[in-house]
Order: structure tokens, then C-alpha cells, then sequence
């Protein structure tokens, strides 16, 4: 036992990694991490782009590829890459139905997920056909499709949940936006119990992103102002308060009611940015039940080496609630609905830029094959 089999035993949450590879998968790396007690697998356009742009995994792919067109191509490595992560997760994710069949947990878990083309974030209509095409495409009971929470997304996660696809909604940085996409997971399965899904067999994460929030706050802090490095566990442990508040209503009840399943919180973005943080700063103090944690390699293997888990706001309501009233102390300095309205402004035009590099690659890869 690990202490991410810990994490998931006795606190709830369920570690997953922040990366996918080619190599990983033809190695046996993913299921190594899968043996230590990763649950589940998180990707995005940047993880892909420096996948592809430092490994010779994929070389002989792309050489054998029929494929003629850069974005094409990248589409058919990474459906391959996401089906077989979730025939890795697959396992695990069989056991997670006997356990919520069974009424020892409120969700399934195993999930690898897969993101639409960032390029698509401003687009309902391209969203909704692109998620369906992923969706068949990788053809797993345990593949996530990633939707960002901008405006536009908001229509396009309650549709695709409507036609019960799996969604992990991407990009939350803020409160009143992740309010909106509990209220688009809501009516999106009763959309899908209306059309006749089965709706207990339809998940969703929330992913809400942690660490950015400090770097953008803090830069509005003096220097050694106290309240540097508090904003984003604040604001996630305000989240967890929304989202215990939500799944304890009337509207939350009724769907569990007809056998669905709870959208859990998902702390993304949880590597330390600024190096005299401690390291598993948005690991430890998010701990907490029916939450996820997606952590890249290196704070996955800090949260192997020496966790503290009970340290966590996460844990009791009391000290989440206290956590989270820290945000009040930010006022009238910092005006925080500004700041995550420029961070989701920031993050769908970097994970745009990723792709647009990640097409590049694949270009000068496809070119050297040729």
C-alpha cells in the first residue's frame, strides 16, 4: 500500500496523474502508476505538445500513418493514446462500479480524459459535434471528454451530458463559473434521464484550477504580505462549501434519486509555482471527500514521498468554512472576479498556443517521415 492507496481508502479523494505517453503505455509506466493507486488520467493540449516534441514513441505512428493532415493526425495518436490509457484504467474503473452498485461510493472512477480542440473554447456547435466524434472514437465506458467552462462550453457540457458522454469540464477559476457548471451538470442529466439514459452510468469531474489563482493574486501583493499564497486553497476550499451545498439540495437529491452519479470537484493545476511554497501546498490542504487531485509526475511522486494528509481544510466543516473566509481578507485589494476572468481569458489562449505548436510538431514529424 502507497500513500495514494491512503489518499483514496481513508480520505475519499482520488489521485490522479496530470500526463499522458506513448512511451508510458508501451513500457508499462501507467500501469505502475496505476499499481501505486493512480485512479485516473488527465491530458491537454500542452501535456500532448511536449509528449510528442521530446519522444521518438510516436515516430513510427506517424511514418505509418495514412493521414495527411497535421490536426487529423494528432486526433488519431491521441484517441490511440486515451483508449489504451483506459484499457490501463480499466480495472479500476470495473471496481469502482461494484462499489457504487454497492452504495460504498457515490461515483465511478478511472477515468482518462480527453480535450476538444482549445480552438473550439469560443464555439458551442463545434464542441458538441466534436466531443461526439472523440467520444466514438476512443469507444471506452471510462473516457472523459474535457469541455472548458467558458460561456459558450456552458450549453455544449449540459448537451453532451444530455446525450450521455462522460465530461470533465475544464478551466474553472472561479466560484460564480463553477455555480454555473453545476447548474449545466444538473440539466444535463435530467436531459439525459428525460431521453432515456441510463444516468447512473454517467460521470463528470469539475475541474476546478488551483495554483494559477495564487500566481495572479499574489502579483498584486507586496512583498511578505500574509495573505500571498492563501487565495487559491481558499478559493478551492470555498468550492468544496458550493459543492457540499449543492449535492446535499433538493435538485442534487432527486437526480441521485434516480441512480446517478455526484460530479466531484477536481483540483487541477496543483503544482507549486513558486519555489519557496512547499511543494505539495495544493495537495495537502485539498484533501477531502469526493474530490479529485490530477498531479503531474513530479508532484505525484512528492505526494508518494511525504505527504501530510491530515493537515487538509478539507477535512471537518469547520475548518473548510474557515479556510475559505480567507478570501474576504483580499478585499479591496484585490478585485477577484477580475483576476479569474483574466485567467480563463489566459488559459484558453495558452492551451490554444499549444496547440498550435503541438500541430507544428506533428507537421515536422510528418515531413521527416516522408
Amino acid at each position: 500500500m502507497t500513500s495514494l492507496n491512503d489518499l483514496y481508502t481513508e480520505y475519499g479523494q482520488s489521485p490522479w496523474i496530470d500526463n499522458i505517453r506513448r512511451d508510458w503505455l508501451v513500457d508499462g509506466t501507467l500501469a505502475k502508476f496505476v499499481a501505486d493507486g493512480v485512479r485516473g488520467v488527465t491530458s491537454n493540449p500542452s501535456i500532448f505538445a511536449k509528449a510528442l516534441a521530446t519522444s521518438t514513441a510516436y515516430d513510427q505512428l506517424i511514418e505509418e500513418s495514412s493521414d495527411d493532415n497535421a490536426e487529423d493526425l494528432f486526433e488519431t495518436l491521441a484517441v490511440q493514446d486515451v483508449r489504451d490509457a483506459c484499457d490501463v484504467l480499466a480495472k479500476v474503473h470495473e471496481t469502482s462500479r461494484s462499489d457504487f452498485v454497492a452504495g460504498r461510493r457515490r461515483y465511478l472512477d478511472g477515468f482518462v480524459s480527453l480535450e476538444v480542440s482549445p480552438r473550439l473554447a469560443r464555439d458551442t456547435d463545434g464542441t458538441i459535434a466534436a466531443v461526439k466524434r472523440l467520444h466514438a472514437k476512443v469507444d471506452r465506458p471510462n473516457v472523459m471528454i474535457k469541455i472548458p467552462a467558458t460561456k459558450e462550453g456552458l450549453p455544449a457540457i449540459r448537451a453532451t451530458l444530455g446525450a450521455g458522454i462522460n465530461v470533465n469540464v475544464t478551466l474553472i477559476f472561479s466560484l460564480a463559473r463553477y455555480g454555473d457548471v453545476i447548474d449545466a451538470w444538473t440539466a444535463g442529466l435530467r436531459d439525459a434521464h428525460e431521453a432515456g439514459h441510463d444516468v447512473s452510468a454517467i460521470a463528470s469531474v469539475a475541474s476546478f484550477f488551483v495554483s494559477r489563482v495564487d500566481v495572479a493574486v499574489d502579483a498584486l501583493l507586496p512583498d511578505g504580505d500574509p495573505r500571498r499564497g492563501t487565495a487559491a486553497n481558499a478559493q478551492a476550499a470555498a468550492a468544496y462549501v458550493l459543492y457540499r451545498t449543492s449535492v446535499n439540495g433538493d435538485v442534487v437529491a432527486s437526480l441521485l434519486a434516480d441512480g446517478a452519479q455526484v460530479q466531484r470537484p477536481l483540483w487541477a493545476s496543483t503544482s507549486t509555482k513558486n519555489p519557496t511554497y512547499d511543494d505539495l501546498l495544493y495537495v495537502n490542504c485539498l484533501v477531502g471527500d469526493e474530490t479529485v487531485n490530477t498531479m503531474p509526475d513530479a508532484t505525484l511522486a512528492d505526494a508518494l514521498d511525504h505527504p501530510d494528509f491530515a493537515s487538509s481544510y478539507l477535512l471537518n466543516k469547520e475548518s473548510t468554512h474557515a479556510a475559505a473566509a480567507e478570501l474576504e481578507k483580499l478585499s479591496p485589494d484585490v478585485d477577484l472576479d477580475h483576476v479569474t476572468e483574466q485567467l480563463e481569458d489566459e488559459g484558453v489562449a495558452s492551451f490554444a498556443k499549444s496547440y498550435d505548436d503541438l500541430l507544428a510538431t506533428v507537421s515536422s514529424k510528418m515531413r521527416a517521415s516522408k
